[in-house]
């Protein structure tokens, strides 16, 4: 559980739970990269920083091109707080695995940000 905040929606009150810190990146990888190494590395990476709460990743099959737009994998960190996310940054073992994934992508969206839990895992 995180912290309460109040939220209007429509007119009508909601209270929704803040939830975790999220790291979503959305990649297009270049041409010859052999992502399946690319997926170890981010494994091996996750699975050696104690701040990242959660690793999940996966490649799109469904989206028309169109709505794609060239990118074909999703990768989503979860930390308990923006402070764990902060020290995952700063970690010489993502500093050193940064500079092998950007070399590998042609196009990236990255969004971090606190999320709002609007309905619970059942």
């Amino acid at each position: 559980a995180g912290l309460w905040c109040l939220t209007f929606c429509s007119g009508v009150q909601q209270l929704v739970a803040m939830g975790d810190f999220k790291h979503l990146v959305i990649a297009k990888f270049k041409e010859g990269v052999v992502v399946e190494e690319i997926l170890n590395g981010m494994t091996k990476l996750v699975s050696e920083i104690d701040s990242v709460k959660s690793f999940e990743w996966g490649q799109d099959i469904e989206s028309q091109e169109m709505l794609r737009q060239g990118f074909t994998h999703a990768f989503l960190m979860t930390f308990h707080k923006k402070e764990d996310f902060t020290a995952f940054l700063g970690h010489p073992n993502h500093l050193e695995f940064s500079a092998t994934f950007s070399a590998a992508i042609e196009k990236i969206v990255l969004l971090d940000f606190p999320a709002v839990l609007a309905k619970a895992p059942a």
